[in-house]
């Protein structure tokens, strides 16, 4: 495996017969079984799935029709689901729930005029994302224009392996977290020219480590090249990423850097600064 860097960044299913849970999943003083199947069938609403009826949401999330109808009437009674014939769909409260959390974050308020800025002068799309997982969720998006084959926002997920501000994100981490949580992940290509070998991903993270930014060239999606800085708190720590998306027949990588990567470290350090107060 290639040597990696320590030199640090600035600064369940459920009632018989369906399939035992698993010891994390089995209920107890720390695990509510129906308050996470509940949480399983909201989530399995989405862009492929805007409406369900009983057995669909059954289907998709291994619950039993009658358990999946006890969830559904629940959410429903409290307002996060309405009911149109067989059909559900989820409804606008539930926003509250992701806006819970933005709101609980305090440093995106400054972050959404600075890269609305930032947008502006450079003539790109801008985001900020944070770590979940092996996935990035965004909680900022300033588009430019439209450059990817997919529609992104607000809690959209990427894969973390193969995106500017997943590799940032991963970097940030302490070593022996990252190299775990790399050699547990399925590297799945994108693009051919993903990075797919977790001991070369581990290198290109130390690499990104090292110099403090992330570029990505064509490996989430053919035609799109991104770069990512670190945003961090008063500790020091990588809390959030910042990037900007181009094609390259707009900017050569070296452009993006010369061009871009002063004023998107500047961002980062602004926002970074507010969190120390």
């Amino acid at each position: 495996m290639a040597t990696r860097s320590r030199t640090p960044l600035p600064a369940a299913r459920l009632e018989a017969p369906e399939a035992p849970a698993s010891d994390a999943q089995r209920p107890s003083d720390s695990h509510v079984q129906s308050f996470a199947r509940g949480l399983e069938v909201l989530r399995s609403f989405g862009a492929n799935a805007p409406t369900q009826t009983l057995s669909e949401a059954a289907e998709r999330t291994g619950l039993t029709r009658a358990g999946a109808r006890r969830i559904l009437l629940t959410l429903q009674g409290l307002g996060y689901v309405a009911q149109e014939g067989r059909d559900f769909r989820l409804t606008p409260k539930v926003l509250e729930l992701g806006f819970a959390y933005l709101a609980s974050q305090p440093w995106w308020h400054v972050a959404q005029p600075l890269m609305e800025d930032l947008t502006q002068t450079l003539h790109e799309s801008s985001s900020a994302a944070v770590l979940d997982g092996d996935e990035i969720v965004y909680v900022l998006r300033v588009p430019a224009h439209k450059i990817m084959s997919i529609n992104l926002g607000v809690g959209s997920r990427l894969p973390a392996h193969c995106s500017s501000m997943g590799r940032v994100l991963l970097a940030g981490l302490p070593e022996d977290e990252r190299e775990r949580r790399v050699m547990a992940m399925h590297l799945t290509a994108k693009t051919p020219k993903t990075v797919t070998d977790p001991d070369r991903l581990l290198s290109v993270l130390g690499d990104v480590r090292r110099k403090g930014f992330a570029l990505v060239s064509e490996e989430l999606e053919l035609g799109l090249m991104s770069l990512a800085v670190p945003v961090t708190d008063r500790q020091g720590r990588v809390v959030a990423a910042l990037n900007v998306s181009t094609q390259p027949q707009r900017r050569t990588a070296t452009e993006l850097r010369e061009q871009c990567l002063p004023m998107l470290q500047a961002v980062a350090k602004r926002i970074g600064e507010t969190m120390a107060r």
